[in-house]
């Protein structure tokens, strides 16, 4: 047996077996970090050498500094009038050139102090910049200072767009440091304040301080250019010719800034007085800035993502804007505003004035405003009369009523006892509309004016029928061009062409035939109703001299006052009153607007021939069936839209069921009518449509 040779120690135990030292421990880890550093270093160089690459690249395709002195950043639009001259030019504006040596050194002090302090200091991208911004960040919750230098800005503002992404900022710093290895720091700040934009258009100092001051670049004081230079981090938020205050008060920090830097002493900062700073007045602009304002952005939808200088030609006839400014400033009663809207009869928007004056307020009151309508509105309760079966001969009373606890009154409270259909209107009676809109239904008014472009919410209570819903101008006149078209819907449009500089036609608008909302002969009666109110009625300031039909509309306590019409396929809309909605005086859609409206027709319709309206009552071949052959049919086979657009079937008093029902709900329009086949509305039996149209109530 083999015997096992074991060491023993002297007291006679075994050795315990040996472990690693702590030599060998630190080399195994000493290793690791060494291979970990090379490997770090490797990655570092390989990112070195590929932004040395990316940034080589980018300088080598950057244009010469020539080049980017000419080059202009945003859209220049040349708006056209439908005769093709030019009604304004929007876009960039740019100022002279100024070489750096020529820019006032408190310019330069300024935009360095407020926008990049280290901006000699770096290489185009600023890591301590960066790192403080990012210490903020951690502080504060949310960004409250950037880390893009100046470079960094010139690079977004010619090459790139503002998307805040991880990929735009790359491209950005690239871009940044190849100008920086292309251009010196004197040029690039050269093209940075020749090309930054300051707004209202305004790309340069020399193209702000001619804006906001009235002087050249190379004239700008201190606290002038504390202005400009505090302009970049919100151009309209601190514009002088928005609010001067906030410019000022924008300024001072930048002036502070400026002494925290060093830029400038206490006493150079104490010294500046911004009350000796006179502003430039603000350049005149005519009314034609509330079509375009309204017009142009309609571009985002006709031609979408083109940023190319483009011309664009409008509907707005220069002649008729005239006249309608005039026509507005000349009618609107003292500390009043005034609007109007013109539309020929295929929709083009002839003439529109959305206030007194356009420097004073910009707001568009024409497409923007909504006010109440008044007695205009009865435009729509008697379209759905007559849509019932009403006619202009039929005889009403104008007496008092009461519907659900509420009691109209006429203006004077007088009352004129049995008249007819026509005079009611022509008069304005609020008696006689409230019975009308009673018994067709106040659902089918609300649905009525929905179907004719009536766009904002519209209530169904009693009072609905004098215009107590909110309405906008270019709505109403829509609505009233419905009626002149014979019953085809108008759709206002402005932009008839758009195209390139180099004639490249990118929109180019094609006539769509109307949609026909009204039967010609409900449109015909109707336009008899407004010819009456013009011609006899609470229109008759709207004469003209040829045929007129049209509306008036005042609010309680002469808030609003509104007058809507047309002639020789023109129809324009009047309204006026104050924005703060208070009372005026004397203010009846019969008296300014009723002579406002007047006085612009004369001559928007001087070079067409006057037309008759054609208001002869041709009632459709359905409506002219002798009575035992309207009768004839089973009453199952027949139903009805009530006034909050249900199917009811009169024998049952319910939604009917079946294939036949399937078949007309799937007629059914919008605003809750039915559409038949051959136009021809759904038949009754006798009970039905006294009940409906009220027979029996008129002694029928």
């Amino acid at each position: 047996m083999a015997r096992t040779d074991v060491r023993r120690t002297p007291s006679g135990t075994p050795p315990k077996p040996s472990r690693p030292g702590p030599g060998k421990r630190s080399g195994g880890f000493g290793r690791f970090v060494r291979r970990l550093f090379a490997w770090g270093a490797a990655a570092a160089l390989a990112v070195v050498l590929a932004l040395a690459v990316a940034v080589g690249v980018a300088a080598s395709s950057l244009p010469s500094f020539s080049a980017l002195k000419s080059q202009q950043e945003g859209q220049m639009i040349v708006v056209r009038a439908r005769d093709g001259s030019e009604l304004v030019s929007l876009g960039p504006s740019y100022g002279k050139w100024i070489p750096v040596g020529q820019i006032p050194r408190e310019m330069k002090l300024a935009m360095i102090s407020v926008e990049d302090r280290r901006y000699y200091d770096h290489f185009g991208v600023d890591p301590v910049g960066i790192a403080r911004s990012l210490f903020v960040r951690a502080q504060s919750g949310r960004w409250r200072q950037g880390g893009s230098t100046i470079t960094q800005q010139l690079a977004r503002n010619v090459f790139l767009n503002n998307n805040r992404t991880f990929a735009r900022k790359a491209r950005e710093a690239i871009l940044a440091i190849a100008l920086e290895t292309k251009f010196s720091k004197d040029e690039i700040l050269e093209l940075y304040l020749n090309k930054v934009y300051f707004g209202g258009g305004a790309y340069g100092i020399d193209s702000a301080s001619r804006k906001f001051f009235g002087h050249p670049g190379t004239e700008l004081t201190l606290p002038e250019a504390a202005i400009i230079a505090g302009l970049v981090k919100a151009p309209s938020r601190y514009s002088p010719t928005a609010d001067a205050e906030a410019a000022v008060k924008r300024a001072k920090v930048v002036l502070e800034t400026m002494q925290d830097a060093g830029s400038i002493t206490a006493g150079e900062a104490d010294g500046v007085d911004f009350a000796k700073v006179r502003f430039a007045a603000e350049q005149g602009q005519n009314s034609v800035r509330y079509f375009t304002d309204w017009a142009l952005p309609q571009l985002d939808l006709l031609v979408p993502e083109n940023s190319e200088p483009i011309e664009v030609w409008t509907t707005l006839d220069p002649a008729m804007q005239h006249a309608a400014t005039d026509a507005v400033a000349r009618n609107a009663p003292k500390g009043a505003q005034g609007a109007m809207v013109s539309i020929d009869r295929d929709g083009a928007v002839l003439a529109m004035v959305g206030g007194t004056d356009y420097v004073t307020s910009n707001y568009n009151r024409a497409v923007n405003a909504v006010r109440q309508p008044g007695s205009a509105w009865k435009l729509f309760v008697y379209l759905a009369a007559i849509e019932a079966g009403y006619k202009p001969d039929d005889a009403v009373v104008d007496e008092p009523v009461t519907i659900n606890g509420w009691s109209p009154h006429n203006d004077g409270r007088n009352y004129a006892g049995k008249i007819d259909v026509r005079t009611a209107f022509a008069y304005s009676k609020n008696t006689v509309a409230a019975q009308l809109g009673n018994e067709v239904g106040f659902g089918t008014v609300a649905a009525m004016a929905r179907r004719l472009g009536i766009s904002t919410p519209i209530n169904t209570m009693p009072s609905m029928v004098l215009g107590t819903s909110d309405v906008r101008l270019i709505d109403m006149t829509r609505s009233f061009a419905a009626v002149s078209a014979k019953g085809m819907a108008v759709e206002p449009y402005g932009i008839t062409k758009v195209a390139t500089t180099d004639g490249r036609v990118l929109y180019e608008h094609k006539p769509v035939p109307g949609q026909q909302v009204l039967q010609p002969f409900v449109a015909a009666a109707m336009t008899d109703l407004l010819q009456t109110a013009v011609n006899i009625g609470t229109g008759r300031a709207a004469q003209i001299g040829r045929p007129v039909a049209g509306k008036t509309g005042t609010t309680s306590s002469n808030k609003d006052g509104w007058f809507i019409g047309f002639s020789s396929g023109i129809t324009t809309g009047v309204w006026m009153g104050r924005d703060d909605a208070k009372p005026i005086p004397g203010l009846m859609g019969g008296t300014a607007p009723a002579r406002a409206f007047a006085q612009y027709m004369r001559q928007a319709t001087a070079r067409r021939p006057a037309e008759n309206f054609d208001t002869e009552l041709v009632l459709p071949d359905w409506q002219l069936e002798p009575d035992d052959e309207a009768r004839t049919g089973s009453p199952e086979d027949y139903y009805y839209v009530d006034e909050q657009g249900n199917l009811i079937d009169p024998a049952r008093n319910e939604a009917p069921k079946g294939p036949l029902a399937d078949s007309q709900r799937g007629r059914l329009e919008d605003n809750g009518q039915p559409l038949p086949p051959n136009g021809a509305p759904p038949a009754a039996n006798d009970d039905f449509l006294d009940q409906a149209t009220g027979r029996r109530g008129r002694g029928q």
